[in-house]
């Protein structure tokens, strides 16, 4: 599907879609847990359904409805493929959820997933007593065991992906013996383990951290059923506040500002390249003022990256994005596919391998092509409100993956579009 966005004047209020990386979570831990757990608001997009239909041929019970019900506890072996999707959060935590299950899991993915490193996981799993083999440290991934992880201390590095000291977390209380996570380099993305700690609390489990999370100790015990419910989502709600600041006004209900999450920062951010950003509650307003360039070290909320770099193209001055070298190994090369997108768009570009300079100009439309990758469509889309001439944007159904509803969330509030 292709997409065509016109320069629009956006203007209106809607509700922030619920968070992907907190549903991946509580869906584990609710298949974890003994009993019957429900999820309210929970996301329905391509990567969360990944994770939900690995669970459900591990032989976890799942009823959807106006809130989740899921029956957790029981593990049964697959027998077949555990097929990922995209999904890099669903390939790390259900590896880690496979040693638990006894007998041989198989996960595999799409394309775009075989790219995505997960070596380092399954190190650390082989460190604490399960056998786990891959290809070259990529999928497809086999993880053997007897269903039980004896536990031990686990050595893994921190800046490759929060997801692998995420996983171990989530299984960690149900080994044998008490586990601990040291971590050999500084832990990037560090909100998402914040995210996973949360989550595991609301299942009655408290573990155990150093300040700068290096060392992490959890608990032994099982998790138990919990009524939660999944709170919205920063990241999707980036770009509709991204597009309020560069081409009108946007309302967003449904923010907790006490999460976690990492993207929460794009309010700071925003703030400081001038826009005119307010709070009630739940509820932020971010409305058009002239925006200038940034310095900006993204190494906890590298998945702002796309939609700050939109930001950055339209407002005044350069711009220095760094701590970038992660955003390689994503659903794409994040950093060369957006300064593809924005040079086709009249904007300079000049990248390294950890940082991005942009020089902020008039946007104009272009053939773009998001190369597969949800953050950069959507990024794309956000500059192209405020562009002279219109935007061609292909493969635009790849949103799906983590907000479903943005083509119509963006036309609800007046973007000019095009299908």
């Amino acid at each position: 599907m292709n997409v065509i966005v016109r320069r629009s004047e956006v203007e209106g209020t809607l509700t922030a879609p619920p968070s992907k990386s907190m549903t991946h979570r509580v869906l584990v831990l609710s298949a974890l847990a003994e009993g019957r757990s429900t999820i309210a608001n929970p996301l329905t997009a391509d990567d969360t359904e990944a994770t939900t239909s690995v669970l459900g041929k591990l032989g976890i019970d799942l009823v959807r409805g106006e809130k989740w019900t899921v029956e957790g506890g029981e593990f049964e072996n697959p027998m077949t493929d555990l097929h990922c999707g995209e999904s890099g959060t669903t390939l790390r935590f259900m590896a880690a959820v496979c040693a638990l299950v006894d007998g041989g899991c198989r996960l595999t993915g799409g394309k775009s997933l075989s790219t995505r490193p997960v070596g380092p996981l399954l190190d650390a799993l082989n460190q604490l007593g399960v056998k786990c083999t891959s290809h070259g440290g990529f999928p497809p991934v086999t993880i053997t065991s007897n269903g039980k992880i004896k536990g031990g201390e686990a050595r893994i590095p921190g800046d490759i992906s929060s997801q692998f000291v995420s996983a171990l977390l989530a299984v960690a209380p149900l080994a044998d013996s008490p586990v601990e996570i040291s971590l050999t380099t500084q832990l990037e993305s560090r909100p998402y383990v914040a995210m996973t700690m949360d989550a595991m609390r609301a299942f009655g489990v408290e573990l155990w951290a150093t300040p700068d999370m290096r060392r992490l100790t959890t608990p032994l015990g099982p998790y138990r059923a919990s009524a939660v419910e999944v709170e919205g989502d920063w990241s999707s709600a980036a770009y509709v506040l991204a597009a309020g600041a560069l081409t009108g006004s946007t309302k967003l209900r449904g923010l907790n500002q006490a999460s976690s999450q990492a993207d929460r920062a794009i309010i700071g951010i925003l703030s400081r390249m001038g826009a005119d950003v307010s709070t009630n509650g739940n509820t932020v307003r971010v409305s058009r003022s002239p925006l200038r360039g940034i310095s900006a070290d993204l190494s906890d909320c590298p998945d702002l990256f796309p939609v700050v770099s939109a930001l950055c193209a339209a407002a005044e001055g350069d711009s220095t994005l760094t701590s970038l070298k992660r955003l390689r190994l994503k659903e794409s090369d994040r950093v060369a596919a957006m300064a593809e997108g924005l040079t086709r768009m009249g904007i300079k570009v000049r990248c390294d391998s950890d940082s991005t300079r942009i020089t902020g100009g008039a946007p104009r439309g272009a053939e773009v092509d998001p190369w597969g990758d949800h953050r950069i469509a959507m990024s794309l889309a956000v500059l192209a409100l405020a562009a002279e001439g219109e935007t061609k944007i292909s493969d635009a159904g790849c949103v799906s993956k983590s907000y479903p509803g943005f083509w119509g969330d963006l036309a609800a509030i007046g973007g000019r579009l095009e299908k």
